[in-house]
């Protein structure tokens, strides 16, 4: 059944058909994710990986991430070590996608990694897609169902602004909890975050007992999020800022300025999770409302917080 936009179609039995149908032949779909919503292909066609990176316009060396409905679906295409297995009893299904060394013998097509012998993977928690990856025998090429550089979609209708009749399926799944993209990790060498997310430092180093680095500086692109300029609404946007300049929208946390209209808190309780969960869609509100520039005061950079700052501070890069 559709509803008032042409191509968001509700979950259903005949629409996951037409979907496998569709993602069987080449075809590229919107998805929703735990995390945000995702531009979804077959990730062993070269058809469809193609696809992906025309319609974001995508740098060629910037991978993708592959999806999988479990470990088993994966160990044909990446080298399975035990801190990857440790992560994965703890946190998958969820939020965190993992750098892993790429078999020769996967059928990954080789440009969804940028080419290289390393393949980004990660187990998505939502329904839908673990639904629709449960019933198909290829892993899901899925990036971000947005322009590349910009904001990531919370919701099928972020989809729909994104790409109106581009994409023919774009499914419901209603808007996105956790509201940003996974945590990445590198897992082959000594474990690095190459992205944070809500999955953070230190829940990783408990779980694996021991240190892990932070390494949002590396010149090779061996990641998805490691792009200098990453979630920009399309208007500067100023960080750290701590005085209104009369014209801007301000986005802030907590209560202060309830009253103004120009301003957009992140979370009246200042409760960074829930800050993170509301950063993008509070993006794109302040880009409809017609804004053309967007002060940040301070977020504190811890928990989910360093996530937040991650984002803002690319987004900064305009």
């Amino acid at each position: 059944m559709k509803n008032s936009y042409s191509n968001i179609y509700t979950f259903n039995e005949k629409i996951l058909n037409k979907l496998i149908n569709s993602l069987k032949n080449g075809g590229v779909a919107g998805l929703p994710t735990e995390t945000v919503y995702g531009l979804g292909g077959n990730a062993y066609l070269k058809k469809s990986v193609e696809k992906i990176f025309q319609l974001k316009g995508r740098p060629k060396n910037n991978p993708l991430i592959i999806h999988y409905h479990n470990l088993n679906d994966a160990k044909n295409d990446i080298e399975i070590n035990n801190c990857l297995v440790n992560l994965y009893r703890k946190f998958c299904p969820g939020p965190i996608t993992f750098i892993l060394n790429r078999k020769m013998k996967s059928k990954i097509h080789p440009s969804a990694c940028a080419k290289l012998n390393t393949v980004a993977v990660r187990f998505p928690k939502h329904r839908i897609v673990r639904t629709l990856l449960k019933k198909i025998k290829f892993p899901l090429a899925m990036p971000s169902a947005n322009k590349s550089s910009g904001v990531s979609p919370v919701s099928p209708k972020d989809v729909f602004e994104e790409f109106k009749g581009k994409l023919k399926l774009i499914i419901n799944g209603g808007t996105c909890k956790i509201g940003i993209e996974s945590t990445v990790i590198d897992l082959t060498g000594t474990p690095q975050i190459l992205r944070p997310g809500i999955i953070d430092k230190i829940l990783i180093e408990k779980s694996l007992k021991l240190k892990v680095l932070y390494n949002f500086k590396n010149k090779k692109i061996i990641s998805p999020g490691m792009m200098k300029k990453h979630y920009s609404p399309g208007i500067p946007v100023l960080i750290n800022q701590t005085k209104h300049d009369g014209k801007s929208a301000f986005i802030y946390l907590g209560y202060n300025h309830k009253y103004k209209n120009s301003f957009f808190s992140l979370s009246k309780k200042s409760n960074l999770k829930e800050a993170a969960t509301n950063l993008y869609r509070i993006f794109r509100l302040i880009k409809r409302k017609g804004y053309k520039k967007i002060q940040i005061c301070k977020i504190p950079n811890t928990g989910p917080g360093i996530a937040i700052n991650d984002r803002i501070r690319r987004a900064s890069k305009f």
